[in-house]
Order: C-alpha cells, then structure tokens, then sequence
C-alpha cells in the first residue's frame, strides 16, 4: 500500500482510493459543466484515474483562452476545480486537469528536455540547473529522470523554484 493509499484510508477507511478518486472526478467534472454553461462554452469533459489521482480533460470548441499563454488560466482553473471538489467533499484533492491537450503536450516537450539534460549530464558529469518551472513541470522533469535512473532535486522559491539534474 502506498504512502498516500494509507493516508486516505485513515481518513476514510470504508472507501477504496479508486472510489474516492472517481468521486472526486465526478464533482469536479459537475463543477467544470456548470463553468462552461455559465461561459457559453462546448467541451467535453473526460474523467480519469491516473497515478493515484483524479484526472479531467477537456476537448473540444474553441477552448485555448481556458488554458492561457503559458498555462496560467489552466492553473487557475484546476485550482478553482480543487476548492469545489474540496468543498463538496471535505477532504483535499489533487487532481489534474488538462485542457485541450495542453499538459500532454507540454509533457511530452518536457520529457524531450529532460532526455537531453540527462545526455549532457553524463557526458559532462556536471550538474545541470534548469529555468524556473511550474510544480506540474517539475514533476515531469524529476519522474523522467528518474525513469533514465539520474537523481534531481529542487531548489529556490517560488515562482523561481527549478530543477537541478545531478550526475551519477
């Protein structure tokens, strides 16, 4: 059982992680409908269970002002997604949402960097400190490097908090 997966079931003991993380899913896709109702906006919305979290997509209609230039509304809204699902359930939820392909794309564009870093890294046996990243991005840099079997670690304060790629 996972460290998460016991968290949870101190908190509720009756509930699977899989049921709670669909219920999850089911409230913050209500939320997510009535936003894009109340904004005149089509979009379907996908619910998900991945990586022991809830994970919403949206696809469809013109959809890229939800995301923003650099993902900065699509923050805005997981977050606002969060609270309501927070609320409604009473308990803290993480889940993701993806607009438009937005972090899959970004992912995957994330995933190419940190195989290159990781490239120089080795050749170099020098460290590699990389820009200022949101957490979803440093996640992917660190689960990444991780999987090529490097270690990294954060450092700095927010919103200037980035990835430091270590050798070996």
């Amino acid at each position: 059982m996972t460290e998460l997966e016991t968290e949870l079931a101190k908190e509720s003991p009756k509930k699977s992680l899989t049921t709670r993380l669909e219920e999850e899913g089911d409230v913050a896709a209500d939320y997510l409908e009535g936003l894009l109702d109340i904004a005149d906006l089509d979009g379907d919305i996908d619910i998900d269970v991945e990586n022991e979290r809830a994970s919403l997509a949206i696809a469809g209609g013109a959809l890229s002002h939800l995301v923003g230039d650099s993902g900065e509304v699509l923050d805005a809204l997981q977050e606002l997604t969060r609270l309501a699902v927070q609320t409604s359930l009473g308990e803290r939820s993480r889940l993701m949402l993806d607009i438009d392909n937005f972090r899959s794309k970004k992912k995957a564009e994330l995933s190419e960097l940190a195989h290159k870093v990781a490239e120089e890294v080795k050749a170099s046996g020098e460290q590699v400190k990389l820009k200022p990243m949101n957490a979803f991005e440093r996640k992917v840099i660190h689960d990444t490097i991780q999987e090529i079997g490097l270690t990294s670690e954060s450092e700095g304060e927010e919103p200037n908090r980035c990835v430091v790629v270590l050798p070996a």
